[in-house]
């Protein structure tokens, strides 16, 4: 009987020592933690992708300038939207909530803004919404930066 232990508590040691421990916030290394920061999809060749796949409930970052301020629209929550024009030419509607972020008054035609949101594709060229922060904090944080201010 006491064989029968001593083997069997050996087992569970060298079972347990081989195991592989898995991976808490603690115990990532650099790597891994700069790898996961770097997963931000950016750019405009990022946009273009999504678009061309036809992507939904992607996170991406951009630059571009206005090209048409659009009326607001109020039905449910508020957004303020306008069109972005990107380096590659490709067109994105940003619809920006102005219920959860403030609303971006100086915003003309003309103006770069840069943003962070969640991607949805349609066959306009796709939309940017959730450029602000989440009260609940289960939505990754959006942004838009104009005139050196961040709305979110």
């Amino acid at each position: 009987m006491n064989k029968l232990l001593l083997i069997a508590a050996l087992a569970a040691a060298a079972y347990f020592s081989l195991a592989p421990v898995p991976a808490t916030p603690d115990r990532l290394d650099a790597a891994a933690q700069s790898s996961a920061a770097a997963d931000v999809r950016s750019g405009d060749a990022a946009v273009a992708r999504a678009f061309a796949n036809r992507l939904g409930n992607q996170q991406l970052e951009g630059q571009g300038t206005v090209i048409k301020m659009l009326a607001d629209d109020t039905n449910g929550s508020r957004h303020q939207r306008f069109i972005v024009r990107l380096e590659s030419g490709h067109t994105l509607l940003v619809s920006h909530n102005i219920d959860l972020a403030p609303r971006i008054d100086a915003l003309r035609t003309g103006d770069t803004v840069a943003f962070y949101g969640e991607y949805e594709w349609n066959p306009k060229g796709g939309v940017i919404h959730w450029t602000h922060h989440d009260p609940q904090g289960r939505h990754p944080a959006g942004w838009i930066r104009h005139g050196g201010r961040t709305y979110q």
